[in-house]
């Protein structure tokens, strides 16, 4: 499923609260205007996932999970990562949360899968507790570690070259949703990759993104090691897509499937090419079938999967690029019914000590131009 459970909902403004599914006993339970994940000196926050049935809130701070109740309580924390964990998503399914795992010196990309309801106290060690299973995703490596200029050699972390295909740089947004070119059936993980900021080359002016049908990854799960990366995954993905938006710095940062509008959304941050709009937010129309393309660029010819940016928002002629503004970069989750939490990402000083916090805050739909959001309460 998504981030979260598909809901008829309802605000009532006058408290900032929105209504949300019935607890485990059949209560109604509502999600307050603000729910604040503390602060942290891993790194900034990076993405976020709700649990609205069992009332728990998770946050990405770069390489800590941490889990709180709906007021912002710790219930506790997955440390110990020294790759980059990035956007993650709730799965109802299973009730497992999902993130993008980076391990760029290792060449190695996983999908970190969480136990959550084993966490249960604050600095749980992510290799040795138990709470986290891994799974290689092939495709990402591949694309990153891809020599583009035939020279013999790959030239690594660096976004100022030719390699890596389409300017990969791993991964970042990760969402549960249905098929692209469909509005509803089987949730397939879906992930976007990171994007290299590189404004000399054309391959990397699309959204790269990849299905998965994970019905039977049970098989490929494995515990985290980062000493000796375990290369267990799918061997083929489930669908390879493009997006063209015009190059952004570091691909897609959130994606979230949102049934609401029916459309795939993709916050970034913004491009530096100055023949693009540099947009901060995309949407891609979920119910428009991918058509087949070329990628612009490439020094053979490749056709792939090309999806279509939704209408609406702000429209550049030059390039046929659609998008919208708005900062939803460090966290977005669909609640359901036009409702979103958004998270917002600062520092603090803490006894001479620099924090960064992340507080996911209630906005509402509203389809304008040039924002499509407004914050509640």
């Amino acid at each position: 499923m998504r981030k979260v459970l598909t809901l008829a909902v309802a605000a009532t403004a006058s408290i900032g609260l929105l209504a949300a599914p019935a607890t485990a006993d059949g209560r109604p339970r509502e999600l307050p205007a603000e729910i604040n994940g503390g602060a942290w000196t891993e790194g900034h926050v990076q993405g976020i996932a709700i649990d609205q049935r069992k009332g728990y809130m998770y946050f990405s701070f770069t390489n800590v999970l941490v889990k709180t109740d709906l007021k912002g309580n710790l219930i506790g924390s997955v440390t110990g990562f020294t790759g980059h964990l990035g956007d993650l998503d709730f799965n109802a399914k299973d009730g497992r949360v999902y993130g993008s795992l980076e391990y760029k010196e290792q060449e190695s990309f996983y999908i970190a899968i969480f136990d959550v309801d084993r966490i249960t106290s604050p600095n749980m060690d992510a290799q040795s507790t138990g709470v986290v299973k891994t799974v290689y995703l092939k495709e990402v490596v591949a694309d990153y570690t891809a020599d583009m200029n035939g020279d013999g050699k790959f030239d690594g972390n660096v976004a100022n070259t030719a390699d890596h295909r389409y300017g990969c740089s791993g991964i970042d947004g990760v969402s549960f949703g249905p098929q692209f070119g469909r509005k509803n059936g089987k949730q397939l993980l879906t992930v976007a990759y990171g994007i290299y900021s590189n404004v000399d080359r054309k391959d990397n002016d699309y959204q790269v993104v990849l299905q998965y049908d994970i019905q039977q990854w049970k098989k490929y799960e494995k515990p985290l090691t980062e000493s000796d990366p375990h290369k267990s995954g799918p061997e083929q993905t489930d669908g390879k897509y493009f997006a063209y938006t015009g190059n952004t710095t570091y691909g897609v940062q959130n994606l979230e499937w949102d049934e609401h509008t029916g459309n795939w959304m993709m916050a970034v941050y913004k491009g530096k090419k100055p023949q693009f709009p540099n947009y901060s937010f995309f949407m891609v129309d979920g119910g428009a079938r991918p058509a087949e393309g070329d990628i612009v660029g490439q020094s053979q010819p490749e056709r792939v999967r090309l999806l279509t940016l939704a209408p609406g928002g702000l429209q550049h002629d030059a390039t046929g690029v659609r998008g919208w503004e708005f900062t939803g970069e460090y966290g977005l989750i669909s609640l359901g019914g036009g409702r979103y939490y958004v998270s917002k990402s600062g520092t603090i000083t803490d006894n001479g000590v620099s924090k960064y916090t992340g507080t996911a805050q209630l906005y509402r739909w509203t389809g304008q131009t040039p924002t499509p959001f407004e914050k509640v309460g």
